[in-house]
Order: C-alpha cells, then sequence, then structure tokens
C-alpha cells in the first residue's frame, strides 16, 4: 500500500484512522483500555535502521524509492485516544490518528498488537478486581504466556486494580509492586516440611507466606504456627475445595491465636471463582492463566480503519466500507461519556464529524496523546490504576454481572453525517 500510494501521490493526503471495537466479546459488560503507553513508547521508537532498509531492499518486499522514504520516517502527526484504565464500549474511538496515509497505515499492525493485548488483559482483570471486593490480587501469569506478554499483562492487570505482579521484570520496568509466595517443590527439597517452613521463616521473616498443602493441611497450619507464633504473615492454599478448605485453615488459625495471618488462595482462578470465593475465608487471590489469557478472550477484536482522508479540494471527507456484518461509519469521531445527576453513566455519546454536545455533566473521553510527533499523553502506572478505579464506579452496577448479556451502557451516534447516511446506526447496545 505504502509503495503504490507514494507512486500515485496518494501517499501524502492527509488522513484520519480509528482504533475501536465493534462488540465486546459475549457476557462482557464493558471493555478496559490498556497499552497506550506502551504505543507511545512504541512510537518514539519506529524507525527503519539500515538493517531493515538493506532487508526490505534485498528481499524485494518495496522499490528503491520506497526503502529512501522508510529510511527517514517519523511519525509527524496528531493523536487522540482514551487514556489507559479509560472503560470503553462497541464503537468508541479508543485512538484516533491523523497524520498523511502513509504515516497512519504503517502504524497499524503495531498499534492493534499492543492494544488488542493488554486491553484484553485488563478487561478481564477488572472484572476480577470488581469481584475481589477490596481484597488484593495478584499477577501470576508469567509462565502461562510469552516472556514479553507476560511483562505487559502484568502491567494491564495492575491498571485494572491488581495490587502485585510476581514478575519482577515488570516490576522493574514499570515501578509497580512485586510479590509472590514459594512453590512446592521448595517443600520437598527438604527432609521435612518443617524444616522446610523454618528455612523460609528464617530466611524471610515471620512476615512470609507458608504454602500449606503440600502434605497433610491441619499438621502444616500446626506445624507453622508452631514456628513462627502468631505473627505468620499468610498461608497458601493451591488445591482442593477452596471455600470449605479456607474456612477449616480460618478456623484452625484463629484457634491458634494467628487471628491476624491472612489466607491467601491460588489454583487456575478466574473472575467466577473470585466471585464464588467471595463468602468465604479469603484475603487475598493469585491469578494466572485465565488473566493473561484474558479469560477465554485473548483480543479486544480491536479494528484501525480508515475514516476520512483529503479529497481533490483539499477538505477531508468521510469514508467507510460497506461489507456485511463489518460496516465502519465514516467521519472523525468525537466522544462524551454522558452521566446522570448522580454522577452514574449512561450513554457513550459519539459524535461524527463535529463534537456532540455536552449537556453539562458529561465527561470528555478523547485525550490528547501526540501533537506534531511530540508525545504528550504519557501518564505513571499509578496514575492509570487511579483513573480505572474512578471511572469503573462510575458504571452502573449492572456492569459488575457475569452473566450474558448488553453492555452496561448503549452507545449513541450523532451529527449530520449520521444523520444523512442509511448505513449508520443510531444506538449500538
Amino acid at each position: 500500500m505504502l509503495q503504490a500510494s507514494l507512486a500515485d501521490g496518494t501517499a501524502h493526503r492527509r488522513s484520519v484512522f480509528e482504533l475501536f471495537a465493534r462488540r465486546l466479546p459475549d457476557g462482557r459488560r464493558y471493555g478496559v483500555v490498556a497499552g497506550v503507553n506502551r504505543l507511545l513508547d512504541a512510537l518514539e521508537r519506529f524507525r527503519f535502521d539500515e538493517q531493515a532498509i538493506a532487508f526490505l531492499h534485498d528481499r524485494a518486499v518495496v522499490d528503491q524509492a520506497t526503502c529512501d522514504w522508510l529510511a527517514s520516517y517519523r511519525f509527524s502527526g496528531d493523536i487522540s485516544g482514551y487514556a489507559d484504565g479509560e472503560i470503553f464500549f462497541p464503537g468508541s474511538p479508543v485512538l484516533v490518528v491523523e497524520s498523511s496515509f502513509a504515516e497512519a497505515v504503517l502504524l497499524e499492525t503495531v498499534f492493534l498488537s499492543i492494544l488488542n493485548h493488554d486491553s484484553a488483559v485488563a478487561s478481564a482483570a477488572s472484572r476480577m478486581t470488581w469481584w475481589a471486593g477490596g481484597r488484593p490480587c495478584i499477577e501470576m501469569g508469567s509462565r502461562r504466556t510469552h516472556e514479553e506478554a507476560a511483562v505487559a499483562a502484568a502491567l494491564a492487570a495492575y491498571i485494572a486494580g491488581f495490587a502485585t505482579t510476581s514478575n519482577l521484570e515488570a516490576a522493574r520496568r514499570f515501578g509497580i509492586p512485586s510479590a509472590g509466595t514459594a512453590a512446592h517443590s521448595f517443600t520437598l527439597l527438604h527432609d521435612s516440611e518443617r524444616d522446610a517452613f523454618v528455612s523460609q521463616v528464617d530466611a524471610l521473616g515471620k512476615g512470609t507466606t507458608l504454602l500449606i498443602d503440600t502434605f497433610d493441611l491441619t499438621e502444616a497450619v500446626k506445624t507453622a504456627i508452631d514456628i513462627t507464633g502468631p505473627e505468620l504473615g499468610a498461608v497458601r492454599l493451591d488445591s482442593g475445595d477452596l471455600p470449605s478448605l479456607a474456612g477449616q485453615v480460618r478456623e484452625q488459625l484463629d484457634a491458634l491465636g494467628a487471628t491476624k495471618t491472612r489466607i491467601i488462595v491460588t489454583s487456575d482462578l478466574d473472575e467466577f471463582q473470585i466471585a464464588a470465593l467471595a463468602p468465604a475465608a479469603v484475603d487475598g487471590y493469585g491469578v494466572g492463566t485465565s488473566l493473561v489469557t484474558g479469560s477465554g478472550y485473548p483480543t479486544c477484536g480491536f479494528v484501525y480503519k480508515l475514516v476520512a482522508r483529503e479529497d481533490a479540494s483539499g477538505e477531508l471527507t468521510p469514508v467507510a466500507k460497506k461489507s456485511p456484518d463489518k460496516i465502519s461509519i465514516g467521519g472523525r469521531k468525537y466522544a462524551l461519556r454522558r452521566r446522570s445527576d448522580a454522577g452514574v453513566a449512561e450513554l457513550e455519546l459519539i459524535g461524527v464529524g463535529q463534537p456532540p454536545v455536552d449537556d453539562g455533566d458529561d465527561r470528555e473521553l478523547l485525550k490528547p496523546l501526540v501533537e506534531g510527533g511530540k508525545i504528550i499523553g504519557r501518564t505513571t502506572p499509578a496514575e492509570s490504576q487511579a483513573h480505572h478505579l474512578k471511572v469503573r464506579d462510575e458504571l452502573p452496577r449492572s456492569a459488575s454481572q457475569l452473566s450474558r448479556g448488553e453492555p452496561a451502557i448503549p452507545t449513541e451516534y450523532s451529527g449530520d453525517l449520521v444523520a444523512h447516511n442509511p448505513f449508520a446506526p443510531r444506538i449500538i447496545r
């Protein structure tokens, strides 16, 4: 596309691309944006060095004129988008890229790969932390995904409310809190469970977390408190009927005077199991496989589409495909979250070609991320997490439901371009 448009002169036409999801995964009431800061980092590094140019030339992927253009590639346009931690719905213009066609079209794959992955993890993580009800969640999924995806997943989970990660590389890169527990192999290494517990406590102190279900649970709890006294930080359960076992362990700990010792549960947890554990004597959750795979939906289905381009007179004109089941709405988008007098989200209001009218309590969703090629929209992980928890509280309570249903709020389009387009839907539910 780049080579052909450079040759015919259309590569330099001013264009608007948008990244959005046509629908949410089945059963999801909302999605969570994550990966925006990683996307900005990737954009800053997006270059074609001599080695890359040589590869493209030697393989005849593109011609010499295109190689020359790529050698000096620098994105010089504008990008606005939803912030890390923001909620999105079908049709939400999560990212709006305005530049020449040539500059913007090259970014499609890198932008989609980052946001589709990170937002899928964050969307699952948000449901988990919502149902955890204030009990901390530990991200423990590094062994269940690609090594770099594990780092990105840890950050996405933190944005959506996870308290800590067991991935130390994520902690090093992003400054998010880290935590972890011992594995069964550490207990099996020693001649007895007591020896393993003594070794761990000697090395890490009484505030550590002891894994208590390698052998006999009752004996393990008795041994642990015999070694540490009531100051033991936590115990971990990793198998069995977690609700009943947690209750059993809680009673035993309390009887031994360890009333402040916490109970952490793991074992292939997802948001449904966390919800089922809500009434149990559990103080925290370690979540792995389900989290880093998006709890059954490892992608958000984001697409990146050209919605407007410069015409012969120099004006932006809307463009859109009309394929069945994949209809896009042409025209640059603007987005507001309409809220009730009580501050509860009611509507995702999207203006096409012009900003929608703010009724006085609406919240603007698109934030400046890049202006004239300069990155201006970075946020810290802590800021992103705080933003997510705040905007999630705006949602109606039905948004937390785990049963199948419609998005928590509908998406409505406004503007003259919609009014005169018979193919454009007015409302998405």
